[in-house]
């Protein structure tokens, strides 16, 4: 059981408790107040997320889930900021698909039914972030991150008072490395990660969704065009890039086997029985939110 899905358990298992009358009272007679339980709720939290890596002066939950009670956690953690990554529908639903995430609730043979999944997610969490206000929470187009890193870092690092460091622009020279990025042995994307910034994940999902449900898109997932994607764009054009990002792109494909090489490495790591168990746990995570959950592996 990870970090994630225990702080989605034990909200969920709050939620629950709250909303039976029955139960409440239960809990107000024992003298376990609304107070008390979010007290305890909030030091588990902390607890977890301080101890489940190094030390540092700042304690980071990357957590997808997090925003749909975004409200919730900032009455646990008043000084808490959120940073909501968009990224276009399209492509998270491809990459829950290809990949064969399994998330409870979507039905990963049908693109129409895990793009109507994802609009219900991302719409809860939009208003959340907007509920929240901009001096907490930050949204971050995923695609202008990866064609726009320094500006968007510089942007991202500013919203929660972290000094500009260069070394953020070049997480691939820090991977398992002593105070670097530490990378999971059962995370699916780990084989994305250990490439510096580049364009390829962008437009992987074009050519990709059934003929019916690109005509339906508009339909479908109005929260694209909400968040400032065309629907019928495909492909779409997101923006061009950093000359630096387009180099690196250029140099992927021209060095691919490499790169396959060092992806091959990564996911030798990765045991059968782990994915298996990793499939379980998603499973386990996504009831507490269901219906209308999301993909807690992917950028929203």
């Amino acid at each position: 059981m990870d970090s994630l899905e225990m702080h989605s358990n034990t909200c969920g298992l709050r939620a629950h408790w709250l909303k039976s009358e029955k139960e409440s009272l239960r809990l107000e007679e024992a003298g376990i107040t609304k107070e008390v339980l979010n007290s305890a709720i909030a030091q588990f939290c902390l607890e977890v997320i301080a101890k489940h890596g190094d030390p540092a002066p700042r304690l980071c939950n990357k957590d997808p889930l997090t925003l749909k009670m975004g409200s919730y956690m900032i009455e646990l953690f008043p000084n808490a900021k959120f940073l909501f990554m968009v990224r276009d529908g399209r492509a998270t639903v491809h990459s829950i698909i290809s990949r064969k995430v399994t998330i409870t609730g979507f039905d990963l043979s049908s693109y129409r039914q895990c793009m109507q999944k994802w609009n219900h997610a991302i719409e809860v969490m939009h208003n959340q972030c907007k509920d929240i206000g901009k001096e907490r929470c930050m949204m971050v187009y995923y695609e202008q991150l990866v064609l726009h890193p320094e500006k968007w870092m510089r942007k991202i690092l500013s919203f929660v008072d972290v000094p500009w460091d260069e070394a953020v622009l070049h997480h691939e020279e820090f991977i398992n490395k002593p105070n670097g990025v530490p990378l999971s042995k059962v995370e699916r994307s780990s084989d994305q990660v250990i490439k510096p910034v580049n364009l390829e994940a962008l437009s992987k999902w074009v050519g990709h969704i059934p003929k019916d449900v690109a005509r339906d898109m508009a339909h479908i997932a109005p929260m694209l065009s909400v968040l400032g994607y065309d629907p019928f764009a495909n492909p779409p054009d997101y923006g061009k890039p950093d000359a630096w990002v387009e180099d690196n792109t250029s140099k992927l494909k021209a060095n691919r086997e490499l790169w396959e090489h060092k992806a091959e490495e990564v996911l030798k790591m990765t045991k059968p029985e782990f994915v298996q168990s990793q499939s379980i746990e998603e499973d386990n995570i996504n009831e507490t939110f269901a219906p209308g959950d999301t993909n807690p592996i992917e950028i929203l």
